[in-house]
């Protein structure tokens, strides 16, 4: 889909469809006030007759409008203008654009409030560019289909912003909504040798001699059970000052997960394509990152593994030697996503980053204690993790922190071994698997986010029809540009 700005006005341009958006009790003023005069005062009759009153993602078309030179004209609410942020401004459009998107269109022209910042205009973008993509990659009749052209009126830097964070995202999006039998560790390698290419972005890719040779036990052991190799796949963008400490961010990558021996029941595992979310997330933010060329050394690491079972697979009771050299008693094996990140924490430690962060759908747990919306933070740094928390708030990407109390670490020791990979029981289970990942990053100040809940959505939200959602790639943007308006 080309998007290209747009400088026409709101009655000359030659659309198929027009989208223009308002604030709720607000006069009409702009594009939408040019609209209601070249329609007669139609749209302020529709106020007053309480047809459309601009709240929230309501939509309301107007066909063939007399007066415009578009086929029809789409009224966009964006609700009340003290409560808009870039999450709102993101799912608004993209409930717009996904609502034209059912059809095939050739040309679609977005109209919002002129005095919109332009970081709001870039989430709108963003999200218009979401509402055209579904996770219908393989059907013969699409339910979603991307316009030929989006047209966007407003400043050329919110569109150039904008149209990459959107890309990005969608990005993300397909890599978890591709089936496993095509995103593999190997394809998922393929795909982020692409985009370092044409991105220019420095790139290695360890096969599984090369994971071997550096002894990552953890992560080798996960991926024994499947006749698909592992890989770790290290890309790095150096937009800052040579030498100076880069900002790490690393992703679970387990592309499928059956649960391994400790088999998960079909319900369970019907969506464990997306388990390699953490993964795709980091991919897309890197290809963010060097396509707004910001001025911050960045580091994304991915570790890519299937959790399945074979006679060879790993099992309960096993003692693995992490590539740091700390011994992992096995207790569950589809408790697989630490163990996968355990050894990728500790590769990360050898870029000497100044700040880590990981993102994995690492616990139900953290879904149960905060539902599907929201990520979990856990931290070692509470300054850090504020900074995370700011740009989460800031992108409307909602993450709430969950605390790290050393009790939760304490359930996490071994008898046999240094440590083992479930804690004492049920409970706190989101805080125990963050207490074991703490044991791999050596005092650096990192940051976990469990994205379980927000990654994936089994049901249809007004800017989804469900699948992947591409949370929290624009919140490791703004953390990577933040760090870059420091230094």
């Amino acid at each position: 889909m080309n998007v290209a700005p747009l400088t026409d006005l709101v009655t000359d341009v030659k659309a198929d469809a027009i989208v223009v958006a308002r604030f709720e009790n607000e006069p009409l003023d702009g594009p939408i006030a040019a609209a209601d005069k070249a329609l007669g005062g139609l749209i302020s009759k529709m106020i007053e007759f309480q047809q459309t009153s601009g709240k929230y993602a309501e939509l309301r078309t107007i066909f063939a409008p007399a007066g415009l030179s578009a086929k029809r004209l789409v009224l966009l609410g964006l609700g009340d203008r003290e409560t808009f942020h870039q999450g709102r401004a993101m799912a608004a459009c993209g409930a717009a654009s996904r609502n034209l998107a059912a059809e095939k269109l050739d040309r679609v022209a977005f109209y919002l409030p002129n005095d919109l910042s332009n970081e709001l205009a870039a989430a709108a973008l963003c999200g218009a560019l979401q509402g055209m993509q579904g996770q219908d990659l393989y059907r013969a009749e699409k339910k979603i289909n991307p316009c030929g052209e989006l047209l966007w009126a407003g400043d050329a830097e919110a569109i150039r912003i904008g149209a990459i964070l959107g890309g990005s995202v969608n990005l993300t999006r397909r890599l978890v909504d591709e089936p496993p039998s095509a995103m593999y560790p190997e394809t998922f390698a393929q795909i982020a040798e692409t985009v370092a290419k044409d991105c220019g972005l420095e790139i290695e890719v360890w096969d599984q001699e090369k994971l071997t040779a550096e002894k990552c036990g953890s992560l080798l052991a996960v991926a024994r059970g499947s006749v698909k190799p592992p890989r770790l796949v290290i890309m790095r963008y150096q937009g800052g000052p040579a030498g100076s400490a880069p900002l790490a961010l690393v992703g679970k990558g387990v592309t499928f997960d059956s649960g391994g021996l400790s088999i998960k029941p079909t319900d369970g595992m019907k969506t464990m394509k997306c388990d390699m979310a953490g993964a795709a997330t980091v991919l897309g933010a890197m290809q963010a990152i060097a396509q707004l060329k910001l001025p911050v050394n960045v580091v994304g690491l991915m570790g890519l593994v299937e959790n399945l079972l074979d006679g060879d697979a790993y099992k309960l009771g096993d003692v693995l030697t992490a590539r740091s050299g700390k011994t992992i008693e096995v207790l569950n094996t589809d408790a697989e996503g630490r163990l996968v990140l355990a050894d990728v924490l500790n590769v990360a430690l050898d870029e000497k980053p100044a700040h880590l962060i990981d993102l994995a759908t690492l616990t139900g747990a953290c879904v149960v204690a905060l539902g599907t919306d929201t990520a979990g933070l856990m931290t070692n740094d509470q300054a850090w993790c504020d900074q995370v928390k700011t740009a989460s708030h800031t992108c409307g990407e909602a993450a709430w922190q969950l605390p790290m109390f050393p009790e939760f670490g304490d359930q996490i020791k071994s008898e046999v071994a240094d440590i083992k990979n479930v804690g004492a029981g049920r409970w706190g289970g989101a805080m125990t698997a963050a207490k074991f990942l703490e044991e791999f990053v050596d005092g650096v100040s990192w940051t976990h986010i469990d994205i379980a809940g927000p990654s994936f959505v089994e049901g249809e939200k007004t800017w989804t029809g469900g699948g992947a959602t591409g949370a929290f790639v624009r919140t490791l943007v703004e953390v990577a540009a933040a760090q870059g308006r420091a230094s």
